[in-house]
């Protein structure tokens, strides 16, 4: 394979630019970016070297065929007409990666079953024997990526992703992949800073990846120099001698880079993290050439350096909401140390919260978007220059005083409704404390434009979409910790309640600005906007009814009628996050029996019975919110005659009901449940198997189980549930309006394996 071939390297989402800029800096040709890779041309040396050198890359493909295949027979066929032999023989392991996307087979192990069944019969026929399958190093693993019923079947050269560059064993909990590590330093001109003999610290470096990374750039070592396995070692038409000049090669600018080195510090507070760093150093072959050391940042000093440095960080996000308090301290304490010994240097800080961000108190001279996994984060960009963060400073000390507070959503708490009496009440209240609101203050003024920044983007989404209910804030600013949720007509307000060490008052002026905001920006008369304030409440009392008024109001959603209630209960009856899963039951329900379990308001009910279900059945312990299902039903011009509603607990009746059988099954259960009426507690991590095991049993032949569930932690546990097919559709079923805080959804499409 001396001539020129097409190959394909994947990168993670917001890489694509960074790794075509590499490519062409190999020796690419014809490079094309295109969504979460970059297609180039070149020879076989070429994309070994690609393998052996990509610091960004996840996986370099190597495109066998590309033929239509929107039936299982013509995935199978089509795989069937490549002459296998020329890539692996039947003493060889093989494995499959199968993805789709917008195709008709959407099951990846089901498609990737055919795909390997069409490989392992073709040499059954030739030979009478077969290759095997190795789901660990394999010595060929085969990629197939459908798109729109288009089959796109390659060689992955890689074999295993190429951020596992051979020196962590271990990491500390949410560890910094390699490649975004570099995909970090790359953005700050780390080449530029280390080539000019700056130096670099990480005051947070948990495992060690960002100063290791830098090592491995500053002495032009390559990163996949320590891998042992490729998935081309074993291929048939692999080119050892080409492989071996370019490790030899590699070999040689090691030793040249590694007399060059500038000064790499890594600090962390954790004794335990400074340990796996000082592992992972000594792994990379850099002991002696990176400093590792246990320090708070508080006791962070300037270092020597002949030029400026770099500063990179990757703090904590405060993925756990109630982190975020003491997380803005953190921030600004990194943003202090900055201005105090590292003026004239570049920083640069990944973080999944902007808001914590602002708290460094430097203002960002660029801002990239970067995924660290599924978490969108910004990569902030500094130069610590005292002039600007001084005249900055003197302009916020004469501008209005703006009243901070640190108020956090907490994801548990209930949310006890605030009539609008107790809002009048308020009024008075921040009135005799000399607040205005009349005239914005600086902080409100930052609630008011992300408001309306959020409204011009979600609003032209939502009436492209034909949405009407929609979440248009969720606490995009620390400062102003609300979830603003527009229900047509009327505004829902949910305020996330301040943590102790806020003062109480503070935390009411706030509340104050941004519902004198609202009606402003939003245009809705103050009688329409509706808060309530979450507050830490146990025992029953955080499931009974939270005021008296007893008011529903109608609104709209894909088709459907549904009555909501914004005073009366802990949420309003529909599940905004939850449109894109009512959608889906909507679409799959034709002629199909459904089981909506845990059912609450009956609003996949409806979904169901509008997309022409030819029966349902309704099942939730509450009195109350059946009921209100079946005045949903009503208000959608559907009687009860082929629509059951069953009170009882959804548990026991799983565990009763052997008869019946449906086609469709909607099991969204709460995170933890421990009514009165329940004999036992359901903790949705804990008893997921469970009830999984439980609800496949009434699935008839060719069902599906759509399960979902809001508890941000939870982790599937597929080997328990290794009989069945689990396609995660978490992202796909993630609203738009939802997307700041995609941890909020977990949904899953389950089937039996046929």
């Amino acid at each position: 394979m001396t001539k020129s071939s097409a190959f394909f390297a994947t990168a993670p989402k917001g890489m694509e630019t960074l790794l075509a800029d590499e490519l062409r800096a190999l020796g690419a040709s014809a490079v094309a970016e295109s969504r979460a890779g970059v297609s180039f041309e070149g020879s076989l040396t070429l994309a070994y070297r690609v393998c052996l050198w990509s610091r960004i890359a996840n996986r370099v493909l190597l495109p066998l065929a590309t033929f239509a295949a929107p039936t299982p027979e013509d995935l199978y066929n089509g795989v069937r007409t490549i002459h296998w032999n020329e890539h692996l023989g039947v003493e060889n392991t093989l494995a499959v990666d199968f993805s789709a996307s917008n195709s008709q087979i959407t099951h990846t192990h089901f498609g990737a079953l055919k795909v390997k069944d069409a490989i392992v019969d073709q040499f059954r026929d030739a030979t009478g024997e077969r290759p095997s399958v190795a789901r660990e190093c394999p010595d060929v693993r085969i990629n197939l990526y459908l798109l729109r019923d288009v089959a796109t079947i390659s060689i992955d050269l890689a074999g295993e992703s190429l951020h596992r560059r051979g020196y962590r064993a271990l990491g500390v909990e949410a560890p910094l992949k390699e490649n975004l590590a570099a995909a970090i330093l790359l953005r700050a001109g780390w080449s530029d800073i280390a080539r000019a003999g700056g130096a670099l610290l990480d005051p947070m470096c948990g495992s060690g990846t960002l100063p290791i990374e830098a090592a491995l750039i500053a002495a032009d070592i390559a990163p996949g120099l320590l891998r042992t396995y490729y998935g081309f070692l074993h291929w048939r038409q692999h080119d050892a001698a080409a492989w071996a000049t370019l490790m030899v090669e590699a070999t040689q600018r090691k030793e040249a880079g590694m007399a060059h080195l500038p000064s790499i510090v890594g600090y962390d507070a954790d004794p335990a993290a400074v340990r796996l760093a000082l592992a992972n150093v000594e792994a990379a072959g850099l002991h002696g050439h990176i400093h590792i050391e246990r320090r708070e940042l508080a006791h962070v000093e300037a270092l020597r350096s002949t030029a400026p440095g770099l500063v990179a960080v990757n703090p904590p996000y405060g993925e756990r909401l109630g982190e975020v308090t003491e997380l803005q301290h953190l921030y600004k304490a990194l943003g202090d140390k900055l201005k105090e010994y590292f003026v004239g240097w570049k920083a640069v800080v990944i973080t999944g919260n902007v808001g914590l961000g602002k708290s460094i108190g430097i203002r960002a001279r660029r801002m990239h978007t970067l995924y660290n996994g599924a978490i969108e984060c910004k990569l902030l960009s500094f130069e610590v220059d005292p002039q600007w963060y001084m005249g900055h400073h003197a302009r916020n000390i004469a501008a209005a005083v703006v009243v901070k507070d640190d108020r956090v959503p907490d994801e548990q708490s209930p949310l006890p409704s605030m009539p609008s009496a107790k809002l009048e009440a308020l009024s008075t209240t921040i009135e005799s404390s000399n607040a205005s609101v009349e005239i914005l203050n600086p902080g409100a003024e930052m609630f008011a434009n992300r408001l309306r920044k959020n409204l011009k983007t979600l609003g032209k989404w939502a009436q492209r979409e034909g949405v009407y209910c929609y979440r248009v804030y969720d606490a995009d600013l620390p400062e102003y910790a609300l979830a603003v949720d527009i229900y047509e007509q009327w505004v829902h307000v949910q305020e996330y309640q301040a943590p102790r060490t806020i003062d109480p008052a503070k935390a009411v002026a706030r509340l104050h600005e941004a519902m004198a905001v609202l009606p402003q920006v939003l245009g809705v008369a103050r009688e329409r906007i509706f808060l309530k304030v979450r507050r830490q409440q146990k025992g029953k009392a955080q499931y009974e009814k939270q005021d008296a008024l007893g008011a529903l109001h109608e609104v709209r959603e894909g088709g459907c009628k549904f009555l909501v209630n914004f005073t009366d209960y802990l949420d309003t009856g529909l599940f905004l996050d939850h449109r894109p899963t009512r959608a889906l039951i909507q679409q799959l329900a034709k002629g199909r029996r459904v089981l909506n379990l845990f059912a609450y308001t009956g609003a996949a009910t409806v979904h169901a019975v509008v997309g022409g279900a030819s029966a349902t059945t309704t099942v939730d312990m509450s009195a109350t919110y059946l009921a209100w299902a079946r005045r949903n039903l009503a208000l959608n011009g559907f009687s009860d005659r082929r629509h059951e509603f069953i009170q009882t607990d959804c548990l026991v009746w799983l565990d009763e009901e052997k008869q019946r059988r449906f086609d469709l099954i909607f099991l969204d259960p709460p995170t933890f449940s421990n009514s009165k009426r329940m004999e036992y507690t359901l903790d949705i991590q804990r008893d997921h198997v469970a009830l999984i095991q439980s609800a496949i049993k009434l699935l008839d032949r060719g069902g599906v189980l759509l399960f979902s569930n809001n508890y941000r932690n939870f982790k599937i546990d597929g080997a328990a549930l290794s009989g069945l097919v689990l396609e995660d559709i978490s992202r796909a079923t993630l609203p738009r309006d939802f997307e700041r805080n995609p941890k909020i959804h977990n949904c899953w499409k389950i089937m039996r394996a046929e």
